[in-house]
């Protein structure tokens, strides 16, 4: 799944550390993510929405767009 996790990540001023402590996950579920070698689960992916206040949409796009 696509992602625009770590543009969003960037503009914030964010590591993947302190990302990850927001989120309550480790530095590698970010990397992971962020490299679209793992999809978050629906939880994890809402926690991201109302963490940046965005949209899921917005965040995650499906790989064939």
């Amino acid at each position: 799944m696509k992602n625009r996790l770590r543009e969003l990540r960037t503009i914030k001023g964010w590591s993947q550390g302190e990302l990850a402590e927001k989120l309550k996950v480790s530095r590698q579920t970010i990397n992971a993510i962020e490299t679209e070698k793992y999809d978050p689960s629906l939880p994890l992916a809402f926690k991201m929405a109302r963490v940046f206040r965005e949209p899921i949409e917005r965040i995650f796009s499906p790989e064939s767009e």
